[in-house]
């Protein structure tokens, strides 16, 4: 139950392969990049917004 192996990589890239097709595979790899992009800028923004927040509080504490 360990990592994966080498067989099961090539297996599992050949199942993807035969699923989605060779032409479509760099769409999909495109499109999950930019979900990628995405998600870490809207994961930024959060820590920004609660920095903030965290700062107004403090400014109204004193």
């Amino acid at each position: 139950m360990g990592a994966f192996s080498a067989w099961h990589w090539l297996i599992v890239i050949a199942a993807v392969v035969l699923l989605f097709g060779s032409a479509k595979l760099p769409q999909i790899a495109r499109s999950v990049g930019q979900s990628a992009r995405v998600l870490k800028a809207e994961a930024r923004g959060l820590k920004e917004d609660e920095a903030a927040a965290e700062r107004d509080a403090k400014r109204d504490e004193s």
